[in-house]
């Protein structure tokens, strides 16, 4: 069963900086209006990402990448069996989906997403 990278996200020290940084590197356009307090990125591609600041529960800056999945829940337990940790628990995204974020046994971050299904 394949689980595509559906989302990533840069979490900064400072949004302004990042924006000015990436819009100029890359030439990404941003929009703060979708969700208050995120900011997507547009890249010009299909995969989603984000820009945030980093929160106090954040081990550090960095990317976060989320893979597609058909049931958060079970893929929390499967993490837990297989000696990860979840670190975000199962979150509600209105219109969006459901998601969580976990640490592999090495410590690395990753989130998953299960999208809504219409």
């Amino acid at each position: 069963m394949a689980h595509p990278l559906v989302h990533w996200e840069l979490i900064v020290s400072s949004t302004e900086k990042a924006r000015n940084f990436y819009g100029k590197v890359f030439d990404w356009t941003f929009d703060d209006k979708t969700y208050p307090g995120y900011t997507l990125i547009r890249t010009g591609r299909d995969t989603g990402a984000g820009l945030m600041a980093k929160r106090s529960v954040a081990p550090a800056m960095g990317a976060n990448t989320y893979f597609e999945v058909s049931d958060v829940q079970l893929t929390l337990q499967n993490v837990i069996e297989s000696g990860g940790t979840v670190i975000v628990p199962r979150t509600e995204i209105s219109n969006l989906g459901t998601f969580a974020m976990f640490q592999d046994p090495e410590g690395i971050a990753v989130g998953v997403l299960q999208p809504l299904r219409h």
